[in-house]
Order: C-alpha cells, then structure tokens, then sequence
C-alpha cells in the first residue's frame, strides 16, 4: 500500500455513499457509460495496460482485502497521482464484474482513438449480443493489425466489463466506433467488403486479402443482414473438412483476421527478396 497513506483513509462501507451510486451505475450502464465517457476497468493487467498506452486513471478502487495482495500494492505504488477509494469487500463485489473479484478496479475516461486517413484493414461487426464473443473478436482484430472496428447499434457495449475484460486491452489499441450505419459505411469503404457464408462458393483463403479489406461479422445466431450481405463485394466461405456444420463468430472472424496477415506477411517477404 501507499506508505503512510491509503491505510489513513475511510472504508466506504454504506450503500448511500454517493460516490458508491455513481460506480455501481457505471458497473451496470451501458447510458451512463455513453452519458458520461467513462468505464469501469477490472484488475491489474487491465489497469496497467490502460496506464501504459492511454495515461492515468481518474480513480483507484480498491477493496478492503484487495490492498493487501502485492500485485495491487505494487500498482498503488506507482500510481501515487491517482486518487485511491478503499470500499469495503461487500460493497466492492456490488460493483466488480466477476464472482471472484481481483480486488481492484479503475475509473478511466474512455478514450477515442485516432482513426488514419486511408484504411486498409477494417472490421464491421453487426448486431453481436454476447460480450464474451465481441471482446475476443476485437482482440483478435487488434492483434491481427486492424485499423478500426464499426459497430452496428445492436452490439453489446464495448466498453462494458465483460467486453472490457475479453478484449484484454484491445480497446487502448484499436479505434472503436459505436452505433455505426455499417451499410452506410460499407458503400464508401475503398476496398473489399468480405462476408463469410456457409453456402458461398469461394474460398476464404482462395481470395486475395493482401489489399484493403473489410471483414463483415454478423450476429451469432442470425448471421450478416441481407442488405449488408448485399453491400459486400466478397461472400467466401472458410473450408470445414471435419464434422461441424459452423463455426462461432469469435474463431471464424479470427480465422479471416490472420489469415490477412498471413498473405500480408508474405508478400512483404516476396517484395524483400
């Protein structure tokens, strides 16, 4: 802990304190996350990764128990400008998004990445409900060199704790864009615009990917709209020699993601030689 500081301060214990309202509300709201350009990050790692590629936190909270686990106390340590809240641990389980929690959470401004000026690798992901899977595909996206995510107003929030938690810091990374018209924003996109299609002909990793490109996720159960699949260039499918009649959105989008890189990769290597 803070030498001769956080052990001085109170422990929130009341559900009437004010500031314990305005977390909780933060926790559970995606408009109040929206109304306010704040969010709520969960555990160290995903702290110390905000700190490194976006700047300092506008609060620690930290609980009760928590701030004696050496991983939180050598964050505090370096973190001595950011104002800290201890809570105790009932309170603090109300406002952490797992059943176990790691014990300490950050308030940070939510940041609006910069997007360049021609983009040649793109996401748009429609209508996708489960956070789980939208936090893996944006970290995935982010890994693979994806200059921007589009999102369709139907997608869960972003910057919810459990989004915020699959894209383990994909989000300090890869510019995001929420409530986007993606058809809108497929008619101006200068590349390919990729669908992926269990009764398409082509084949994903037939088709040339290596130029500016677009891939289209569609929701989990119901797939890529019709007037987005009309909008796309490509409708490809992604080769299952084995039993399975599909894949989940998360690994068919990381499929396509990498194998983007892969032709990338490889043409940069052709040029070199």
């Amino acid at each position: 802990m803070r030498s001769g500081f956080a052990g001085a301060l109170p422990v929130i214990t009341s559900r009437d304190n004010a500031l314990f309202k305005s977390l909780r509300k933060l926790a559970q709201s995606g408009r109040e996350r929206k109304k306010t350009g704040l969010a709520l990050l969960d555990g160290e790692h995903l702290i110390a990764a905000y700190v490194e590629r976006i700047g300092l936190p506008q609060m620690l909270i930290v609980s009760d128990s928590g701030q004696q686990r050496a991983e939180i106390s050598s964050l505090m340590e370096h973190l001595p400008a950011v104002p800290l809240t201890l809570m105790s641990d009932t309170l603090f389980q109300e406002i952490a998004p797992v059943e176990s929690p790691t014990g300490i959470l950050a308030r940070v401004e939510i940041p609006q990445l910069p997007m360049p000026e021609k983009i040649r690798f793109a996401v748009f992901l429609e209508a996708l409900q489960d956070p789980g899977n939208l936090g893996s595909i944006l970290r995935s996206a982010a890994a693979a060199g994806a200059e921007v995510a589009y999102l369709s107003a139907g997608c869960a929030d972003a910057w919810s704790p459990r989004v915020l938690r699959g894209g383990m810091g994909a989000q300090f990374y890869l510019p995001i864009r929420e409530g986007v018209d993606l058809v809108g924003a497929a008619e101006s996109f200068a590349g390919e615009i990729v669908v992926t299609s269990l009764q398409a002909e082509a084949d994903l990793f037939d088709l040339d990917l290596a130029g500016a490109v677009a891939f289209v996720i569609g929701n989990e159960g119901a797939g890529v709209s019709p007037s987005l699949q009309q909008a796309a260039t490509q409708r490809v499918r992604i080769p299952m020699p084995g039993a399975m009649e599909s894949l989940n959105a998360a690994a068919a989008a990381a499929i396509c993601f990498f194998e983007r890189v892969r032709q990338v990769s490889g043409a940069a290597g052709r040029r070199k030689s």
